[in-house]
C-alpha cells in the first residue's frame, strides 16, 4: 500500500490498488460500485464529480473496501470551503476511503478561466486552512508546472488522455515519492473500423477542441496531421485502444511499466461491464 507524505511530514495511506475505473458522475450507480468491488477494482474515479461529494459518499455506502475519488472537482465551479466540508463529512465516515481530486477544467468551459496555476495554489491554500490534507488530495495534472505542484502540495498527480510516453516522462519529474494515476480509455472491440466509430468522437468531442489537451498531445509529439479531422488512427489507437482483453490488459500494465502506481480505465462503448469482466480476470483483480 502506498503511503503519501502531507506538508506536515505526517503520511496517510489510502489503497487504491493497482488498477481502479472511471466513469462519468451519471454513469455510476450504488449496484455498478459494489460489483466493481467484487471484482477487485481498487477505486472508483467520478468524472466531472460535483463538490457537495454526495455520490461519493453513496458509493461508499454500497461498499466495505474500494475507495472513492474524484476526478475532478472543477475549482471554479466548487467552493474551496464547501469542498472541504463534504471532504470532512465524507472521510469521517469512511476514513482512508475517499481522495479529493481537484483541478482548474479548461478556459472553454469557464468564463472566468484566468490565472489558472495562481488560481489552483489559492484553492489549496483554502483547503490547507480547511485541513484538508495535502495526503488526501490529487490534482488534474498534464503540463510540467502542475505535475510540479501535484508532487508540492498533494499526493500527486492524475493525468487524463494520455499516452504510457507522457507516463513515463510524468514520473520522471514527479520523483519516486507521488502518486502517478493516469486515466487509460479502453475498447473491447476487435475490429478495428467498429472501434475507431465509437472511440474517435469520444476523444474529438470535447478534448481535440481543448487547448490543454491539445497542447500536450503537441508536446509528446503528435502532429498537425494528427490532431486533425478527429484525430488519425494512429492517435485515436494510442489514446483509446481497442482488442480482446490480453491486447487491452497490456496497454493498462504499460502504464505501471513506465511509473505510474494505479490506472484507472475508462471503458468507452454502450455496456462496459463485459469489459471490466475481462480485465479484472486478465489482471487478476479477484482472489
Amino acid at each position: 500500500m502506498p503511503a503519501w507524505r502531507d506538508l506536515a511530514g505526517n503520511y496517510m495511506s489510502i489503497a487504491l490498488g493497482r488498477i481502479g475505473i472511471w466513469r462519468r458522475q451519471p454513469d455510476l450507480t450504488p449496484d455498478l460500485a459494489a460489483e466493481l468491488e467484487r471484482l477487485g477494482y481498487g477505486a472508483i474515479w467520478i468524472g466531472g464529480a460535483s463538490g457537495d461529494l454526495r455520490l461519493a459518499e453513496v458509493l461508499l455506502d454500497a461498499t466495505s473496501q474500494i475507495t472513492v475519488a474524484t476526478g475532478i472537482v472543477n475549482i471554479w465551479a466548487n467552493d474551496a470551503t464547501a469542498v472541504a466540508d463534504a471532504y470532512h463529512r465524507v472521510t469521517a465516515r469512511h476514513p482512508e476511503r475517499f481522495l479529493l481530486g481537484v483541478g482548474v477544467s479548461h478556459p472553454e468551459f469557464n468564463e472566468r478561466y484566468q490565472q489558472p496555476y495562481a488560481a489552483l495554489v489559492s484553492y489549496l491554500e483554502e483547503l490547507d486552512r480547511a485541513r484538508v490534507p495535502a495526503s488526501g488530495r490529487v490534482l488534474a495534472a498534464l503540463g510540467p508546472k502542475v505535475l510540479a505542484l501535484a508532487a508540492e502540495r498533494a499526493a500527486g498527480a492524475h493525468p487524463y488522455l494520455v499516452t504510457p510516453g507522457y507516463t513515463r516522462r510524468a514520473r520522471e519529474l514527479l520523483g519516486p515519492g507521488p502518486l502517478l494515476a493516469p486515466e487509460q480509455k479502453v475498447l473491447l472491440e476487435s475490429d478495428p473500423e467498429r472501434a475507431r466509430a465509437i472511440a474517435r468522437p469520444a476523444v474529438r468531442d470535447p478534448y481535440l477542441r481543448l487547448t490543454n489537451y491539445v497542447a500536450n498531445l503537441r508536446r509528446l509529439g503528435w502532429t498537425d496531421a494528427d490532431l486533425a479531422d478527429g484525430g488519425s488512427d494512429r492517435l485515436i489507437d494510442a489514446l483509446s485502444p481497442h482488442g480482446d482483453a490480453a491486447t487491452l490488459a497490456g496497454h493498462v500494465t504499460a502504464h505501471l511499466e513506465a511509473g505510474a502506481d494505479h490506472v484507472p480505465v475508462q471503458v468507452l462503448g454502450p455496456d462496459p461491464m463485459p469489459a471490466y469482466q475481462a480485465l479484472s480476470a486478465r489482471l487478476g483483480l479477484t482472489a
